[in-house]
């Protein structure tokens, strides 16, 4: 998860996710599932780029992985 003082960019973001492997994949989409929880976040909404770096990280694994 790419998380700075830079603006977040999704494109990126996505190609950076499409080079990791399965466990690399796995392993991001459960830090960012961590960020978005109400208990990590004090009981306020979790910040935007968590949400979309968990959103992205779903969709790169279901990308992979489509249901038959």
């Amino acid at each position: 998860m790419a998380v700075g003082l830079d603006k977040f960019d999704e494109e990126k973001e996505r190609e950076r996710l499409r080079k990791m492997s399965d466990a690399q994949l796995i392993r991001e989409g459960k830090a960012a599932r961590y960020m978005c929880a109400p208990s990590t976040n004090f009981g306020k909404p979790p910040r935007d780029v968590y949400v979309t770096a968990l959103r992205l990280c779903k969709e790169e694994y279901r990308r992979r992985h489509p249901k038959t």
